[in-house]
């Protein structure tokens, strides 16, 4: 009798050994991250966030990519269905998060952090992983510079929503503006979806507004204005008008090489950047909270001579 409820006992604690082990060597839950943009129809906004996902996902987690196409009152609806999901991490990619304080609002009241991928900061943001964009903004402004021989009319292409372009762009124009040789004529507004289509057709109706040789350069905030206004230049015969551009996109690199128009480009990391966004979440999900709120990764100029 003794032996049988001493075995019984024992069947009874190994049960709940066994449960015990099985509870506590279950696999964590999967870390899930949302990724919202408004700009994925851009060449290096898809890019960049494709291989965050493709690094994020290496390490396990589970990934979700929102795209808005420009609308960023149903970005703000996309951050709050986020939070209302109870995701461990949102991202957002490439948007001003000026523009978006209620969705950021919501997440900071659930206790969920907020990373920039070359957005920007505020409140409710943790933080930003960005390339320099003034260094950008000023480098490209020089390649500009050296390209006219230091003088002439100059038009910008920008895109204030972006906070990466608008510091690009008033980097650039400070660099322009310390030159007594240089005039920034003009100043426009590049529309997202379409920077391309919308570039060539604002340089269109302005090679007819300016005669030949009155304008000597254009400088754009990235390289897909660039290309719509190399389009037009060419189109139009005015091959005197030199055009740079910010992002180093194949079709940047291939125009460059052929030594006309197109005459640099300022290459983003956008891998290093990916890989460093990882690498804070990372730390985040294990306890280590960020030491900065801005991550700027370098650039590198572009033009035919290393451009291969």
């Amino acid at each position: 009798m003794k032996r049988a409820s001493f075995l019984l006992t024992l069947v009874i604690l190994l049960l709940s050994l066994l449960g015990t082990t099985a509870c506590g060597g279950a696999a964590p839950a999967t870390k899930t991250i949302a990724v919202v943009t408004p700009y994925m129809a851009n060449e290096t906004t898809k890019y960049v966030i494709d291989r965050f996902k493709e690094l994020a996902e290496a390490k396990g987690w589970q990934v979700t990519v929102t795209d808005t196409a420009g609308d960023f009152n149903l970005l703000v609806s996309r951050i709050e269905d986020a939070v209302t999901q109870k995701v461990d991490a949102i991202v957002l990619g490439m948007g001003d998060p000026a523009q978006m304080t209620k969705g950021l609002e919501a997440a900071e009241k659930a206790g969920i952090p907020v990373f920039g991928l070359d957005a920007g900061v505020a409140p409710g943001v943790l933080l930003n992983v960005t390339s320099d964009n003034t260094d950008l903004g000023k480098v490209s402004a020089e390649a500009l510079l050296q390209a006219i021989g230091g003088k002439g009319n100059v038009i910008m292409f920008t895109h204030d929503p972006h906070p990466g372009v608008r510091e690009r762009a008033a980097s650039a124009e400070a660099t322009f503006s310390g030159n007594a040789e240089i005039k920034i004529i003009e100043k426009k507004h590049i529309e997202v979806p379409g920077p391309v289509d919308n570039a060539r057709k604002i340089t269109e109706d302005l090679l007819t507004r300016y005669e030949a040789g009155t304008i000597a350069g254009i400088w754009a905030g990235w390289d897909e204005p660039a290309l719509g206004a190399l389009q037009a230049i060419e189109a139009a015969g005015r091959t005197e008008i030199f055009v740079v551009g910010i992002d180093g996109t194949d079709f940047a690199k291939a125009e460059i090489a052929k030594g006309g128009s197109f005459y640099a480009s300022v290459a983003q990391d956008f891998d290093g950047m990916a890989a460093k966004l990882v690498e804070l979440i990372e730390a985040y999900f294990n306890g280590q909270k960020p030491t900065e709120q801005w991550y700027k990764i370098p650039g590198k100029l572009l033009t035919k001579d290393n451009v291969n």
